[in-house]
């Protein structure tokens, strides 16, 4: 008798810490469960490091051997013009002319009045970006040396900014978003009477690299969002 009491106080205490341990493993388990997903992002203003301008020439007549002559001359002095302004030589690049015969075309369009319609591409890819926003306004020097220069044609004249120094700026800006994440996700921890724990999972989203707005191009936004998921314990 004595023997079987002293088995059910074994069986009893048995029982009682195995619920014991049942229930602080739920218990962990549903802390570990609990968790706060938030995003931090980082955002800088930049000036673009690197210019890209077409400027296009296009001229009409009916003798094809002088439209070849104005347009080789015309090539010339826009090269001049860039030169003499600080651009390199190997930061131009000109496209061999070409020429639409419209006697040769099916359409012809009502304000032609001539045979012939040549046209030709000069390039400008530099790091002077100062230098290229400055000659765009002295366009008119060309045109009143008898240059005529493409203004209205969809893909002529679209001269482009771009930042080509991201890398440089990469480590610092995803280094300043985790630390946003990490503010607001301590906020919410705080806020709900929680601690934060570590980081249950993390993304890094694409950068994008943006306009500042419509009127200056040649400054630029650089935007990174990151996402991150901690742990709350209590």
């Amino acid at each position: 008798m004595k023997n079987l009491r002293t088995e059910s106080i074994i069986l009893a205490v048995g029982l009682l810490l195995a619920g014991l341990l049942v229930y602080e493993g739920f218990d962990s388990m549903a802390e570990r469960d609990r968790s706060v997903d938030v995003r931090g992002f980082s955002e800088r203003i930049v000036n673009a490091d690197k210019a890209t301008w077409p400027i296009s020439y296009k001229a009409f007549g009916n003798d094809l051997d002088m439209l070849y002559v104005n347009a080789d001359e015309a090539k010339h002095k826009i090269i001049s013009f860039l030169t003499k302004a600080g651009i390199a030589p190997e930061d131009i690049a000109s496209s061999a002319p070409r020429v639409t015969d419209y006697n040769a075309t099916d359409y012809k369009p009502d304000n032609i009045k001539t045979r012939y319609m040549i046209q030709m591409c000069i390039t400008v890819s530099t790091k002077k970006v100062k230098t290229v926003r400055e000659l765009t306004y002295r366009i008119p020097e060309l045109i009143r040396e008898g240059i005529s220069i493409v203004n209205n044609d969809y893909d002529a004249n679209q001269l482009t900014y771009e930042y080509t120094g991201l890398d440089k700026i990469k480590p610092a800006m995803i280094e300043a978003s985790t630390k946003n994440a990490r503010e607001a996700a301590e906020k919410f921890a705080k806020d709900s009477g929680s601690k934060l724990g570590k980081i249950r999972k993390a993304s890094q989203g694409y950068f994008s690299i943006e306009n500042r707005d419509n009127n200056t191009p040649w400054i630029k936004k650089v935007r990174v969002v990151t996402s991150v998921s901690y742990y709350l314990k209590n």
